[in-house]
């Protein structure tokens, strides 16, 4: 079923998501087995225009370092809580027993 302007709700939504994904150029359009004309849409790698503008800085995400120690802390205490449970287990099994070095002589 064809939508406002003759294009289709997944041809509107693909559009939509073109749209959000940020700055992109036009490309030539590619052969689409379902007819319709698809762009290729490189990524931004630039800081200005061709006229020598400089572009807007990239929006920055609030509280990012925040979020990666929420991230890292939480899973290396759960590495570290498998491991020594781990550790444990081959050591009850007689598997891997730390020899007692004295080196008091």
């Amino acid at each position: 079923v064809a939508g406002v302007a003759g294009r289709t709700s997944s041809e509107k939504m693909a559009g939509r998501l073109w749209a959000a994904a940020g700055s992109w150029a036009t490309a030539a359009p590619l052969a689409n087995p379902r007819g319709s004309p698809a762009r290729i849409m490189p990524s931004r790698s630039v800081t200005a225009t061709p006229s020598g503008a400089i572009l807007p800085k990239p929006v920055k995400m609030p509280f990012g370092l925040l979020r990666v120690f929420a991230i890292v802390i939480p899973f290396l205490y759960v590495g570290t809580q498998i491991s020594k449970s781990f550790a444990a287990l081959l050591e009850e099994h007689d598997i891997f027993v730390p020899e007692d070095d004295d080196d008091d002589d």
